[in-house]
């Protein structure tokens, strides 16, 4: 297997590459129209500095897994650039998924050390997992953000905070994702 981490890795960056060939701005309104129908996750919308939008990330593996994404960069809700999200994961993991992702900028500085080329998260870094039962609350020290789990777990809840001046939503697509591991995500970015 470890043969093949080398061939796998190729194959994302090669396609990572050419994610930007003849690339135009692409009407994400639907997947932007979730999140921002999502309690938790509106207000960010309005006092971020900027967001990243990634309407389907597809992950998958058997022992070796891979992860990759096309999004948009945005400002002042305009689009500055687009990005790309490639991951490789080596371990126990079987199987696939899908899901939405969104990367709000708290400051400007944030946003330049995302958009400044290559960028990767730490593996510190975290995602919370919302549906529509998610719910926000205001207290003294700031926005705490709440993503009910649904189904049977109803109770769990995730609060949400910046890390390194970034937060990240993830919703799952044809299913609920209780944790999203981020470390090792790469990022591509090239402005418009």
């Amino acid at each position: 297997m470890k043969n093949l981490t080398p061939i796998i890795a190729s194959i994302l960056l090669l396609v990572s590459g050419l994610a930007y060939a003849d690339r135009e701005v692409e009407d994400y309104s639907e997947t932007l129209g979730m999140f921002k129908k999502n309690e938790a996750v509106a207000p960010y919308f309005g006092s971020a500095h900027s967001y990243a939008v990634f309407p389907t990330i597809a992950k998958g593996g058997i022992g070796i897994g891979a992860a990759h994404g096309k999004g948009q960069v945005y400002t002042g809700g305009a689009v500055t650039g687009f990005t790309s999200l490639t991951q490789i994961t080596i371990g126990f993991q079987l199987g696939g998924q899908a899901y939405s992702q969104v990367i709000f900028f708290e400051n400007e500085t944030a946003y330049t050390n995302f958009t400044n080329g290559n960028f990767e998260f730490d593996a510190q870094a975290s995602a919370i997992a919302i549906n529509a039962s998610a719910q926000a609350s205001s207290g003294t020290t700031g926005t705490a953000a709440s993503a009910g789990t649904g189904g049977g777990d109803a109770g769990k809840q995730a609060k949400a905070a910046y890390h390194k001046g970034m937060l990240i939503f993830v919703i799952g697509k044809g299913g609920l994702m209780y944790e999203a591991s981020l470390g090792g995500q790469k990022f591509k970015y090239e402005p418009i």
